[in-house]
């Protein structure tokens, strides 16, 4: 069960493609190792954003060269 407080963010990232994903998560994960707790439930965001960042690999294989 998401949390309603990152759902609208995790909503978004959803029409995200890999490249612009992979580059917010990273930054997001980055921030968080420099500053902790900088942006409260950022541990949640961080895990639905590597979520949906797997998800878009294994998309992006199934969607591969036929």
């Amino acid at each position: 069960m998401a949390n309603p407080l990152t759902r609208p963010l995790l909503r978004w990232a959803e029409g995200l493609r890999f490249p612009r994903l992979a580059m917010i998560t990273a930054v997001l994960f980055f921030v968080d190792l420099l500053i902790p707790d900088f942006i409260p439930f950022i541990d949640e965001i961080l895990l639905g954003l590597g979520t949906l960042l797997l998800a878009n690999l294994k998309r992006r294989k199934q969607d591969g060269p036929a």
